[in-house]
């Protein structure tokens, strides 16, 4: 719309430039009085001052420009309000306190608008000369004349923005990622972390430390790659920003890749920072396009995604405590006069807020100005299982981004939302989401696309994954012992992303029940029917297990969390006819025992069944057959003399069952004699058992087992002679097992086995049985240095055999269980 159209008797450009100047004013003003003034305002001086140039040119060139007509009087009303609500507010002397803290969201708006208004539009119709260069704080424009015409347009936005007026916690990162980045050997840098957590903020901070500067000068080139990056476009602007021309017009991204290094060679040998931010998963193919063998290039990334081809990453960590204190009271402006917020609410929500950057500014702007009487109330709407994503219009879509997964990779979305059906911050073992995803998306059984999964959400930074004591031929096949965790943001999210439906239609239900506080949706109805192929039910110490009636027939996957000495499974369990895995981990000190155990007998699909910190001879009182049954895993469980007691043998009662785990059952002294009679049995492992010493001869009983596990038994003196008759052998695992001192003496009879791996067993020294020299298919022998030495004559006959010597190991995770 021109310029000609009349405003309350003036052109919509002459009405613009009037309004801002009495904005300009009225702000000069006020800034004058107190050069303390509050943050907002003092941006929104520095903003005007940068544009007067502008605003200049638009009035003496008031017929031979165009300007958005809506756009326009939309911002000309916000000028309006916005500069009576400075002169009005400046007058009151109590404001003029409160003010140095807290700005009208109208203030902070108007400065954004007024910028963006600016750029867009003014910038595209200013008539400056070519050798002006405008710069303000949200972004650097420069202007060029072209060669054919009297027209001027602007060159492309790349320069670093400035960083916020205020930050905290960054300056021991910065440190780090500076002395990172200025390594000589240090080519291309990834800066990485979760959404919201200052990659953008930390880089804006990097680019004003005077030693970067000095170093890089006028050489710091910043691209927003984002989700879709214009590889052309990207070039394009690089070359407008530093006013030089392409040999001949960028038609495809071929060229601009080709004509690129024209343009940093041309700005040499000066140093030079390529600043790619916001790289997505999927847009890391440009990095591989951008390197060049040109002196002095570095390239720093930033990204929510761990790219593994990254020699060099810099993880940022969230703030800690204190920090994380500083920032949000600052953003919700909460200084000594706000003493009336009880302390201890402040903490609670600092701490839901998980030291997030982003969490901790959104929230504590949202509860800004609000009653003790507000704060209060959302901390129990959240506690009641209302997400603070609620709370915040704006949070909520940019934690959504990291959820964008192609659709051949839905099912990493899916189980990312899994780990929501865990405490947040607590180790979720590798084993049990391998037994949920086994049955929920037919992973594989062994645990290789689980780790690969979980491998996936930690390069997005959606979780972590901690991988314990691996040896080399471990890489395919031994998990029991990693496990994953998440931060307490993203467990919200994925809580909050999975309560989106009716309760009876989600297919993820999630409870956390705190007391007896059973939720409301489950009271209401006697018989609440839930159609959720996955349910997770999580209690407190104080619940007292009086269950209330549901039906969930369609219920895959059943995940028990509590912390109470006595535990009854719910009733429902007994008509769950489609549960395949029953996971229940008791969080308490004390092991539980756990009542209703009956009730899992006539379940026709159960196939795993995982028990943490359970006492089961309670189980073996009432002990069931369970014919489908086809892995258990005891963790931390007291074993005692509980098969002993039972009153029907294993292999009846088990007659399917091909694997057992049994990991930190410290009271396990000799492996029962009664589970020896399962003789269907693949798999059995029992490991970080210290106290187990005796191996029964029973064992050799188990002719269809092909992985035998007994690592980190210290307290085991010897393997029986009766294994000689595990034909089917193909993994045997003796690592850490401090006190055999030597291998069974027919050990060659397992004609089949492939690996063994005999790492630290310290006592083992004495010469190899002469038996082993007819294990044919040895393809691994792991051992250290010492344990190589009995294996040299023996490689003489195993041609095939590959002796791989382990390295001290310094890895204390395991240590964590």
């Amino acid at each position: 719309m021109a310029v000609s159209m009349i405003v309350g008797g003036a052109t919509l450009g002459e009405a613009f430039a009037e309004v801002f100047a009495v904005l300009y004013d009225t702000v000069k003003k006020v800034g004058n009085k107190d050069c303390s003034f509050n943050p907002c305002i003092k941006n929104l001086e520095f903003t005007l001052d940068r544009l007067l140039p502008i605003v200049k040119d638009i009035k003496r060139s008031i017929n031979q420009i165009d300007l958005p007509e809506k756009k326009t009087k939309r911002l000309i009303e916000e000028m309006k309000i916005g500069e009576k609500l400075i002169r009005k507010r400046s007058k009151i002397r109590w404001w003029n306190y409160c003010f140095n803290f807290c700005c009208p969201t109208e203030l902070c708006e108007l400065n954004e608008d007024i910028a963006r208004f600016c750029k867009d539009d003014l910038e595209a119709n200013s008539t400056r000369n070519d050798e002006t260069e405008i710069s303000m704080n949200l972004n650097i424009v420069t202007l060029e004349k072209e060669d054919s015409s009297n027209l001027y347009r602007p060159k492309a936005f790349c320069a670093v923005r400035r960083p916020p007026n205020f930050t905290v916690g960054f300056d021991m990162p910065m440190m780090e990622l500076k002395t990172l980045l200025l390594k000589e050997e240090v080519k291309q840098l990834l800066l990485t972390a979760p959404a919201g957590c200052g990659k953008t903020t930390l880089v804006q901070m990097l680019c004003q430390d005077n030693q970067i500067k000095g170093m890089f000068t006028n050489n710091i080139l910043f691209v927003n790659v984002s989700k879709t990056p214009n590889v052309k476009v990207i070039v394009q602007n690089l070359f407008s920003y530093k006013g030089i021309r392409p040999k001949y017009q960028i038609q495809s991204d071929d060229d601009a890749i080709y004509q690129l290094p024209q343009m940093l060679n041309h700005i040499g040998p000066n140093p030079i920072l390529l600043i790619l931010d916001d790289v997505w998963l999927g847009s890391e193919f440009l990095l591989e396009k951008l390197k060049f063998n040109i002196p002095n290039f570095k390239i720093l990334v930033t990204s929510r995604t761990a790219f593994p081809r990254f020699k060099h990453t810099y993880n940022l960590k969230q703030l800690n405590d204190v920090d994380a204190m500083t920032l949000f009271c600052y953003s919700a402006f909460l200084q000594d006069e706000s003493s009336y917020i009880p302390e201890e609410d402040i903490k609670k929500i600092v701490r839901g807020c998980g030291g997030c950057p982003l969490v901790l500014k959104m929230i504590g702007s949202s509860l800004c100005g609000q009653h003790a009487v507000v704060w209060h109330s959302r901390l129990l709407k959240w506690s009641d299982g209302k997400f603070f994503f609620n709370s915040d219009t704006e949070l909520l879509p940019h934690l959504q981004k990291s959820l964008e997964f192609p659709d051949d990779k839905i099912i990493i979305k899916e189980c990312f939302l899994d780990l929501g059906s865990f405490s947040a911050e607590q180790r979720i073992p590798a084993a049990t989401l391998t037994d949920m995803w086994a049955e929920l998306y037919e992973l594989d059984e062994d645990g290789i696309h689980t780790i690969a999964t979980l491998q996936e959400l930690t390069l997005r930074n959606l979780a972590k994954l901690v991988m314990t004591r691996k040896d080399a031929s471990e890489v395919n096949s031994y998990y029991n012992e990693d496990f994953v965790t998440q931060h307490h943001i993203l467990r919200e999210l994925a809580l909050h992303q999975s309560s989106q439906e009716p309760i009876g239609q989600r297919l993820r239900l999630i409870m956390n029940i705190s007391g007896n506080n059973l939720p409301r949706w489950w009271m209401e109805q006697k018989q609440q029917l839930i159609n959720a192929r996955l349910l997770s039910i999580s209690t407190d110490e104080s619940f007292l297990w009086s269950w209330c009636n549901i039906q969930a027939p369609k219920v895959e996957v059943l995940i028990l969390n509590f912390q109470t000495k006595n535990y009854t499974l719910p009733e429902f369990v007994e008509k769950a006819n489609e549960l395949k895995a029953l996971i229940v981990s008791n969080y308490g000190f004390f092991h539980a025992e756990i009542k209703n155990f009956q009730l899992l007998w006539s379940l026709p699909n159960l196939k795993r069944i995982r028990l943490e910190k359970i006492s089961i001879p309670s189980l073996c009182k009432t002990l069931v057959p369970l014919k489908s049954l086809r892995k258990i895993s005891l963790f931390m469980c007291i074993i005692g003399t509980a098969f002993e007691n039972c009153t029907i043998q294993g292999s009846y009662a088990l007659p399917n069952l091909k694997e057992i785990n049994i990991d930190y059952c410290n009271d396990l002294v000799e492996l029962p004699v009664e589970l020896c009679d399962i003789v269907h049995l693949k798999k059995l492992c029992i490991t970080n058992c210290h106290k187990l010493s005796i191996l029964p001869k029973e064992a050799g009983k188990l002719v269809n087992l092909e992985v035998l596990r007994l690592r980190s038994c210290t307290d085991l003196l010897e393997l029986p002679e009766s294994i000689k008759s595990l034909h089917k052998l193909s993994i045997l695992d003796i690592s850490d097992c401090l006190s055999i001192s030597k291998l069974p003496k027919h050990i060659g009879e397992l004609r089949n086995l492939k690996v063994l791996n005999m790492k630290g067993c310290l006592r083992l020294r004495n010469q190899l049985p002469e038996s082993t020299m007819d294990l044919k298919q040895l393809k691994i022998v792991v051992c250290d240095d010492e344990r190589t030495k009995l294996w040299e004559p023996i490689k003489e006959f195993l041609t095939k055999l590959k002796v791989e010597v382990v390295k001290k190991d310094i890895n204390l995770n395991w240590l964590l269980k």
